[in-house]
């Protein structure tokens, strides 16, 4: 493999140890405390053990970060433009010890590595706001979510890993860099183009990366992120069925398909070139990354992220030490007169151009329309029908938002009874108060308890939504970052309607059966949503109800009439 690029750093690690290892760490770690991973971390940790992330031996400490943050350099010098730290809350820090070692788990409790804890230290978010977002103002919407979520601690230590997070799908597509350069040495590819891609691939992606790859003199590797998803991505398992759809149109041997399990940060050109690095590390020459059609990359919550050619740019700065070239994404478009995709700098004035944006493709699926064929394959369209069937046959949920009062139970129950009538779907009614009382018992009224209520809700809601069936949600939910966190829990998994029931604070005290607002008001109880703690309005709500102008039937008239516009029952059921 001596003709393949040189791993970042000049040595491609493997942190996983031999069988003896791991079988004492296994019998020692009885004893030991564990942290449990989410998604992003367990993306990390997979990528540190087998070498994606070289030359990094664990997660950072306190002198990396500062060192990485502020120079965009490891303590030894070596180039790296992101830290990589293992972010864990204030309860867990005071748990570790220095110098002990600690469990790394997945969600069902398998110990995937043992981690001896060098340093808990408090990173500045801020600066690393700054670092990956190129901003630390929360007002923007990747470092706002960054800093709302990430937890204030972070443990470092060099890790020993036993096995990699488990997978149960697509086994022989999750190569790991090793892996992959052998495969690459067989090929005899002594160039290879990665194609880092987090969405369905069409006929114009299929010509963009076939046209690169013959440009740069290179093979091409489909490498979609199949890590950490992004809302309104189509999940994992569909689009790799659709890669597989696809590989056949290019030329015999030229492409093959391999999954990144990349957390991606959102962020700014640091994280470009935290990309080409992992590219670099799989055996790949040249990247090139899709792009939303202006010239920049998605972020986690969908707002651009760095652009192609600042990405470039930067990546161009620093070619000496990434060693890595990043290809441009070409607009091409489909010029309807020559029945192909051309670039738009090749256009003339007779060409007559088609044009369909992922949004007309959500809709078309949604509402059963034709995708054409010259903008798609039809067994690609195929997958994604059979994933994403018209929305009168998808699952659904109504979230109903408002004060205390507002008579947001009235609306979700009768909701539920004309849903029922109908038929052909099931339907579960999760009220504010009956979810407090069989689901979240346990939970006071602060603030982060409101938001854990409202999270359990949204995620049974998505669960619901998911099996085909009908969640009615009616809980306050004042604040709108967890609200926006609820869409994001079920949209993947089918409709989100937001139902703000906006009727006025008076009117809401004038029917309070239970004199809490008359409490709140004596001061007897303490963060009363409307009068010690505020209510947040939704701008995004899909129906806007005030039952202070119309009847519980109107109101549920209202929603229904919303849910027959947006194709989830047909217009002879609200009749």
């Amino acid at each position: 493999m001596d003709h393949l690029i040189t791993p970042h750093g000049g040595t491609l690690v493997n942190l996983l140890v031999d069988g003896d290892r791991a079988a004492e760490i296994h019998e020692l770690s009885r004893e030991w405390p564990s942290i449990d991973l989410g998604q992003r971390q367990l993306c990390d940790l997979e990528l540190l053990l087998n070498g994606g992330l070289s030359p990094l031996i664990g997660f950072m400490g306190s002198a990396e970060f500062d060192s990485v943050c502020a120079e965009i350099r490891l303590t030894d010098g070596t180039f790296w433009p992101l830290p990589v730290t293992l972010d864990i809350d204030e309860a867990k820090a005071e748990e570790l010890t220095v110098g002990e070692p600690v469990a790394l788990r997945d969600a069902e409790g398998v110990m995937l590595a043992a981690l001896t804890v060098e340093e808990i230290f408090r990173p500045d978010r801020r600066t690393e706001a700054a670092a990956v977002f190129g901003t630390g103002d929360p007002s923007r919407t990747g470092a706002a979510r960054f800093l709302r979520r990430t937890p204030s601690f972070a443990v470092a230590g060099r890790l020993e890993g036993l096995q990699l997070p488990g997978h149960y799908d697509f086994g022989e597509l999750r190569l790991t860099p090793m892996e992959l350069r052998r495969k690459f040495a067989r090929f005899g590819w002594r160039k290879v183009l990665a194609y880092q891609t987090h969405q369905t691939m069409h006929r114009a992606q299929q010509a963009e990366t076939q046209h690169a790859a013959r440009e740069a003199g290179a093979s091409l590797l489909i490498h979609p992120v199949v890590g950490l998803n992004q809302p309104g991505d189509v999940d994992h398992y569909t689009r790799v069925r659709c890669y597989q759809e696809v590989l056949p149109q290019y030329p015999t041997f030229l492409a093959r398909l391999n999954l990144l399990p990349l957390a991606v940060r959102g962020g700014g050109p640091r994280e470009a070139m935290l990309h080409a690095i992992v590219h670099k590390n799989h055996g790949c020459t040249h990247f090139m990354v899709e792009q939303n059609g202006e010239g920049s990359v998605l972020e986690v919550i969908g707002a651009p992220g760095y652009g192609d050619a600042e990405a470039r740019e930067v990546i161009a700065a620093h070619a000496e030490e990434l060693k890595i070239e990043m290809v441009p994404a070409k607009n091409l478009v489909y010029a309807e007169n020559r029945k192909r995709y051309i670039s738009a700098t090749e256009l003339n004035a007779d060409d007559r151009v088609l044009t369909m944006t992922g949004e007309d493709v959500r809709k078309r699926l949604a509402d059963g329309r034709e995708i054409p064929e010259w903008f798609s394959f039809p067994s690609v369209v195929r997958e994604l029908r059979l994933r994403h069937p018209g929305r009168h046959s998808q699952g659904f949920t109504v979230f109903c938002t408002g004060l205390s009062g507002s008579g947001k139970s009235t609306i979700a129950n009768g909701l539920r009874v004309k849903l029922l009538e109908l038929g052909g779907r099931g339907v579960t009614l999760l009220d504010g108060d009956l979810v407090r009382k069989n689901l979240s018992s346990e939970l006071g009224f602060s603030k982060e308890h409101r938001d854990l209520n409202i999270r359990r809700i949204g995620f049974v809601a998505s669960e619901i939504t998911r099996g085909g069936g009908v969640a009615i949600c009616a809980p306050i939910a004042p604040y709108d970052s967890v609200r926006h966190e609820v869409r994001e829990m079920v949209q993947p998994c089918g409709g989100f309607i937001l139902v703000h029931v906006s009727t006025p604070l008076e009117i809401c005290e004038q029917r309070d059966r239970k004199g809490m607002y008359a409490k709140a008001r004596a001061g007897i109880i303490k963060e009363f949503t409307g009068i010690s703690d505020p209510y947040e309005i939704p701008e995004d709500a899909d129906v806007r109800i005030d039952t202070s102008r119309v009847t519980p039937d109107e109101a549920v008239r209202e929603v229904m009439l919303h849910l027959e516009r947006e194709g989830y029952i047909s217009a002879a059921e609200t009749e």
